[in-house]
């Protein structure tokens, strides 16, 4: 959790949101949030118990949030437990991989941690394991351009442990950075206090550290601000980024943002960190906005997920790039001797603002900032693309 607390930059999210515009996929999918879920997994986390790092109960925990996965249907092949040691003590964090369809190998992480300390820690942090849980259970069949590791580490309440491990000895490796990151989000201690009027959520910004990487950071902020008002009930205000997961990664330059309960609750770090003590509805609320954001970030598919066996479209191997555009559009067929095609951009009401025939290079220089469907059609199969265009 973050050890001080900071109330810099609280205004309001204002009127407009840039480049953003409302998906009405992202807004129902949502709302495939479940408060019986969150509630559940909330209660599920507190029976483990007091989770210090090294310990039993945070072992079990750590196969509890694994069979989690398992039960939405990932795959023992896409589940890494990445051990790491700091003293006498040894731990794991626990991450999971969804392959994006067209940059596979580029990564939107979504993180937090699940070790407590000197209790339960249902709020810290509970609600963020609770939250990461629930968006990979909705996002788990749908196609994403970019790839998404959901990570759950440990350590955090030691000194930010598991995520610096992760960091120094994952993403980097003898110096040499091995995964390309499009950003990272992260959530703690999102659980509010009970009783209180949780209306309002902090989105982290990074405002210190490495300088290189703050103008990044306060983008991806904005977004995230946006998307919380586009598929949430919640308003925000912006909080400095500091002492959580994130920072290891912002250390080495990597662009950061996150949540964090607006209204401080004093309960973490203490047995008292119950699920009696938080605010589960606001759990919800903030889950609702995560998935949203989730798949802004990720780039998520707008179409609903069709039975592939049955469909056996040849165009779903066709590539539209680079996503977000902010010039040319390139175009590769899965059969490089097609000749004859079509592609259009339509708006988010439907209406048709660019169509070329057999272009694969399409200049959107002139479309305004936004989400677009592009439509890729050969003869009889067409192949549907949200495309973000973005200066």
């Amino acid at each position: 959790m973050k050890r001080i607390a900071t109330l810099l930059c609280t205004s309001l999210l204002i009127q407009g949101l840039g480049a953003q515009t409302f998906i009405q996929v992202y807004k129902n999918r949502a709302d495939m949030v479940s408060q019986a879920n969150i509630t559940a997994n909330l209660q599920e986390f507190a029976s483990y118990g007091v989770k210090t790092t090294g310990s039993q109960a945070n072992t079990n925990t750590l196969n509890w949030i694994k069979n989690k996965y398992l039960s939405y249907g990932y795959t023992a092949s896409q589940i890494v437990e990445s051990p790491f040691t700091f003293g006498s003590t040894s731990s794991k964090n626990l991450i999971i991989t969804k392959t994006g369809t067209l940059y596979p190998n580029k990564y939107v992480i979504i993180c937090g941690h699940f070790d407590t300390i000197y209790g339960p820690g249902v709020n810290d942090n509970g609600s963020g394991t609770s939250i990461i849980l629930e968006a990979a259970r909705i996002l788990k069949d749908v196609p994403t351009e970019y790839s998404i590791k959901f990570i759950h580490f440990s350590g955090e309440e030691q000194g930010l442990r598991g995520s610096s491990h992760y960091v120094n000895n994952v993403v980097y490796q003898g110096g040499v950075r091995k995964l390309d990151i499009k950003l990272v989000f992260n959530l703690d201690q999102v659980g509010g206090v009970r009783g209180n009027n949780n209306n309002t959520v902090y989105c982290d910004e990074d405002q210190g550290g490495v300088s290189s990487n703050n103008a990044a950071s306060a983008a991806v902020t904005q977004q995230l601000r946006n998307c919380t008002a586009l598929y949430s009930p919640l308003q925000t205000a912006v909080d400095p980024a500091e002492a959580t997961d994130y920072i290891p990664f912002e250390q080495k330059g990597e662009v950061i943002t996150g949540f964090f309960e607006k209204i401080r609750s004093n309960y973490p770090h203490s047995s008292s960190d119950t699920f009696a003590n938080m605010d589960p509805v606001y759990v919800y609320n903030i889950g609702k906005a995560t998935v949203g954001a989730l798949q802004h970030f990720a780039t998520a598919s707008i179409t609903t997920p069709v039975n592939r066996e049955a469909a056996k479209n040849p165009l779903e191997t066709a590539k539209i790039y680079p996503n977000p555009a902010s010039s040319i559009l390139h175009i590769e067929l899965p059969n490089s001797k097609e000749t004859h095609f079509s592609f259009e951009m339509k708006n988010l009401m439907g209406r048709s603002v660019l169509k070329v025939d057999n272009e694969t290079q399409i200049n959107v220089s002139n479309l305004e900032n936004g989400v677009y469907v592009g439509v890729l059609t050969v003869g009889e199969q067409t192949l549907s693309k949200n495309i973000l265009i973005e200066r």
